[in-house]
């Protein structure tokens, strides 16, 4: 006879996130009265622009506050399809473009509608945290590509074809990287389309830091680099990142019809349609020029620049130079200690709050984000530069 159990088995292969418990412990130590310095942030420190705040201020004042289309309203859509083709060179018509509550809910819809039990997803580690817990809750099995250093972290065609099985379903290919802030180039990802093309793996491209990219580097799409891996490909972005509008929950995909409908289907069913004041808010930031977001960049690049310079000066610390997003992947290898410890240790100690690599996948590694201003960043390296010479 089978026991009841009170919680679903799904979630037995959920973690708990490391980040959050470390961020409520510094919350703690804040409230204590202990001075706390984060770069742990995963969103840009600016506020949201002003005349995007009008907008959905405006849709609250005219009564634009009731359900709209599960997938996002036709003005909203248009725009997004519109930009898809001028930034991205990707043909996504309106009815291939689901918008949702944030980014990761597209990427949870889409690996929803995509993956069966037995199936198997390809992550290039380190990754973002999220990505093989989204995968366990959809009951398919995380399949971790380790990539090196010296190549940025980047995977390549060869590793697909190495790790890749008759059971493979998907490939998670996040450019510009979090937490590494690695760029993939048009001939890097021309061929990883073509062993995808050839295998028939999916591709979810995850290009929500596309425009926080630095050195005059240019953001490719995977999708558009072919009618195969087009129809193959789910494109997801959002406007948290680009237009500093993380609370405000708008995600969006582009994705071949037929995955698109039955997202489509799982949104009616489950949140139905995002924000109507957010998709107001969200339509202002995409029809704009885009000039709040090239002067949100600059800035990041002269954060990163800083924090750089910084950093080079520990023996005890390396990196690579982050070619997009807001945040700098440090080895600690020798210092000695694993990054949960190293992250522990530097909050008690110190007060700083850094990322343990090991929530990416590399326990010798920690995550800091540069999306603070540089004053803050001078402080929590002073502090992080005299506690590594005591330890």
């Amino acid at each position: 006879m089978r026991i009841n159990t009170r919680l679903a088995e799904r979630l037995k292969k959920i973690n708990p996130s490391s980040t959050l418990a470390l961020t409520s412990k510094a919350k703690r130590l804040k409230s204590e009265g202990k001075d706390i310095i984060s770069l742990a942030a995963g969103e840009p420190d600016f506020d949201t622009p002003d005349f995007i705040k009008d907008a959905g201020i405006l849709a609250i004042k005219s009564g634009f506050t009731k359900y709209t289309p599960t997938t996002g309203t036709p003005d909203l859509k248009r725009v997004i399809s519109e930009k898809f083709k001028k930034d991205n060179l990707l043909e996504y018509r309106p009815e291939q473009i689901v918008v949702s509550c944030g980014a990761k809910h597209s990427i949870f819809n889409a690996l929803m509608v995509l993956l069966d039990r037995g199936d198997e997803v390809l992550i290039p580690n380190p990754y973002w945290v999220s990505y093989p817990e989204m995968v366990n809750l959809c009951e398919a099995t995380p399949c971790f590509i380790k990539t090196q250093k010296i190549n940025n972290f980047k995977l390549t065609a060869e590793d697909i074809e190495t790790y890749s099985g008759r059971k493979t379903k998907l490939l998670i290919l996040n450019s510009p990287a979090n937490p590494t802030g690695s760029v993939y180039s048009q001939d890097e990802l021309k061929a990883i389309a073509q062993i995808c093309a050839k295998k028939k793996i999916f591709v979810l491209s995850d290009e929500i830091y596309e425009k926080i990219i630095y050195d005059n580097l240019r953001h490719v799409s995977i999708g558009s680099l072919g009618s195969d891996i087009y129809d193959l490909t789910i494109t997801v972005n959002g406007v948290s990142k680009s237009y500093s509008m993380t609370g405000w929950r708008i995600g969006y995909l582009g994705a071949p019809a037929d995955i698109s409908e039955s997202i489509s289907k799982l949104q009616d069913h489950s949140t139905s349609c995002p924000s109507s004041i957010s998709q107001k808010a969200a339509l202002a930031a995409l029809s704009s020029p885009g000039e709040v977001t090239k002067q949100m960049c600059l800035e990041f690049q002269a954060r990163r620049d800083h924090i750089m310079a910084r950093l080079s000066r520990m023996p005890a610390l390396s990196f690579i130079v982050p070619q997009g997003a807001f945040y700098i992947f440090c080895d600690i290898t020798k210092t000695k200690l694993d990054s949960a410890t190293f992250a522990n240790r530097l909050l008690e100690e110190t007060g700083v709050v850094v990322i343990p690599g090991g929530a990416f996948g590399r326990d010798d590694y920690v995550r800091m984000s540069f999306a603070t201003s540089i004053d803050q960043i001078d402080k929590s390296i002073d502090k992080l530069e005299a506690w590594l010479k005591k330890i």
